[in-house]
């Protein structure tokens, strides 16, 4: 390299990237390097200003003088030099294009308020996640699941024939046997196992005659109102896979167990507000109630919800923010079917409690979830309060490798499927077979 280029590669250091750099260093390769007499010099302190953006061009601002008219060149109808351009009023079609709709300004229009709303969606990242989810759903939260569900899978007449086995040739037909490639993405062995498991599950229904008044429903939208406080909240859109069933599930906690709720104080996270990471709204409509689906539709209860965490790929939530998730869904199901039966007026106690689960995995780690709505009166603190039995972090199996894993010449994790844990397949199977034994 000659020294004159030297001197200007360090004074253009401070100012260049790396990769600008290491271009640069090619180039000046490939022309000759510090063999060729005849090398090109590519460095230099201007070189930085080249790769900066432009900046947006300002635009000039045109003087109205009364009394003064522009000359255009507008009749002339092409552009002639010394001529003002001619400013026409904007077209206005006489038929609706959607493809350049400009919807007009939020004050303008006929659904927007003063009061605003603080929305939770799918792709909500709550910043306390389920901490959050537990104070805006005026719930009291329990680790486990109930043992009277526990219970249901640990009887051998409601278990599967070969349950270990064929449980595992599931999880290898995910990891293993489902692709084409060397191993199937995450998104896609996550999918696989979740349905491989619920056909494993609805094995049963000759002996529980109860699962045939189910079905699975998919992209479903979900919205619910309830205020808290003194403000008001949504939950909207689609959670993933639902379990429908004819009949609801029975409550899980007793009247006596539902009373004792009064006495739970509900945890905040104060200086934190509440509604922080939730999307705020002017244009809503109020006491927007739906479950998706008709009237009249013959399965009009919720069972379980099933979640995937990767399912989105354009929003992926981190562990506790999914839990959130979970609560939040499960709660937003059992509102509007409660709204649905009793009105939108609120309840200080219901009747009869509405019960809905939700299942969450990652294709290894599985999340339990069982909500019991208690009231939909949540704008105080004092009060029944709503219950969740929540088991989290729950494996399913160690590894599951396709090539082993050596490290120093030893074999530490052997290839194929490792650690199975049967006791959490025993857990899944409890919560499908609620309300049906």
């Amino acid at each position: 390299m000659f020294p004159e280029t030297a001197r200007c590669f360090k004074t253009a250091a401070p100012f260049l990237s790396p990769a600008v750099l290491l271009d640069d260093l090619r180039r000046l390769s490939a022309h000759g390097g510090a063999g060729c007499p005849q090398a090109r010099r590519h460095f230099s302190v201007s070189r930085c200003l080249t790769a900066k953006v432009p900046p947006p061009r300002t635009p000039r601002e045109r003087v109205h003088i009364p009394g003064l008219e522009r000359v255009t060149y507008g009749e002339r109808m092409h552009y002639v030099p010394g001529l003002t351009k001619p400013v026409h009023p904007p077209w206005e079609k006489d038929y609706k294009d959607p493809r350049h709709y400009k919807s007009p300004p939020a004050h303008e229009m006929r659904l927007y308020k003063e009061k605003p709303c603080y929305v939770y969606n799918q792709r909500t990242s709550a910043l306390e996640g389920v901490r959050q989810a537990l104070w805006l759903t005026k719930t009291k939260m329990i680790s486990g699941l109930p043992p009277q569900l526990l219970s249901l899978a640990e009887n051998p007449a409601n278990q599967i024939p070969d349950q270990d086995e064929r449980v595992q040739n599931a999880i290898k037909h995910a990891r293993f046997w489902d692709t084409t490639q060397l191993r199937p993405g995450k998104v896609k062995y996550s999918n696989t196992l979740l349905l491989n498991l619920l056909h494993l599950c609805a094995a049963l229904q000759p002996s529980h005659p109860v699962i045939g008044r189910r079905i699975l429903a998919e992209k479903y939208s979900l919205a619910a109102t309830w205020k808290r406080g003194k403000d008001l909240f949504q939950i909207r859109g689609q959670n993933g896979l639902l379990h429908n069933c004819m009949d609801p599930l029975p409550e899980v906690s007793g009247k006596q167990e539902v009373s004792d709720t009064v006495d739970h104080i509900v945890e905040t996270f104060y200086p934190v507000s509440p509604t922080i990471d939730l999307q705020k709204v002017h244009v809503y409509k109020e006491d927007v109630n739906c479950l998706g689906f008709r009237d009249d539709y013959p399965y009009p209860h919720a069972h379980t919800l099933f979640f995937l965490e990767d399912a989105d790929a354009n929003c992926k939530l981190r562990p506790e923010q999914f839990r959130a998730k979970m609560v939040m869904f499960a709660f937003g199901n059992a509102l509007a079917r409660a709204h649905k039966l009793y009105g939108t007026q609120p309840q200080h106690v219901l009747d009869r409690p509405v019960t809905v689960q939700a299942v969450g995995s990652n294709g290894r780690i599985f999340q339990f979830l069982v909500f019991q709505l208690n009231t939909t009166d949540l704008s105080e603190d004092d009060g029944i309060k709503n219950q969740v039995w929540l088991d989290e972090n729950v494996e399913l199996y160690d590894f599951a490798k396709v090539r082993p894993l050596i490290k120093k010449k030893q074999v530490k994790v052997p290839a194929g499927l490792a650690g199975y844990k049967p006791e959490t397949f025993t857990k899944f199977l409890a919560l499908y077979l609620h309300g049906a034994v």
